[in-house]
């Protein structure tokens, strides 16, 4: 792979991890620039103002420090921490073609059916608009415990 910048989104979950480990081997692979994003969404407005944020938000400074946390898992790759605000989808495209990435590489939750057309795929919309490869990646479904 001949790549100069790979996007890594993260959300900061236990996907964004798995999909961080194959993001910095294949910016090490390629010698290429890691860039970290992190999109915040807006809180959701109702129709008569109220607001409804889902979960308690995170403060600025809150949300950088997460941002910084999230490096490379080897050594020796470049990389950079970017955030910003609006509609993930969107703005991971944006972000992939202002910086000219070659590849964005990022977690799915893998929902099919009715959960997805309820929350949506953000993996999905950045697949069908961006302007790169996007590797998206899913975790393996956690094997049963076999009692002996």
């Amino acid at each position: 792979m001949n790549a100069k910048k790979i996007l890594f989104p993260t959300d900061f979950s236990h996907l964004s991890d798995v999909a961080l480990h194959q993001a910095t081997v294949l910016a090490k692979e390629a010698n290429a620039l890691l860039m970290i994003l992190h999109v915040e969404e807006p809180p959701v407005v109702y129709g008569e103002g109220a607001m409804y944020y889902g979960v308690p938000e995170p403060d600025q400074a809150a949300l950088q420090k997460m941002l910084e946390n999230v490096k490379p898992t080897l050594d020796g790759v470049r990389f950079e921490h970017r955030m910003i605000y609006g509609d993930p989808a969107t703005e991971i495209v944006n972000m992939a073609k202002e910086e000219q990435a070659d590849m964005i590489v990022m977690g799915t939750h893998g929902r099919s059916g009715l959960m997805r057309l309820l929350m949506g795929s953000v993996a999905e919309a950045v697949v069908r608009k961006a302007h790169c490869p996007v590797m998206s990646i899913k975790t393996p479904a956690q094997e049963p415990a076999h009692s002996s």
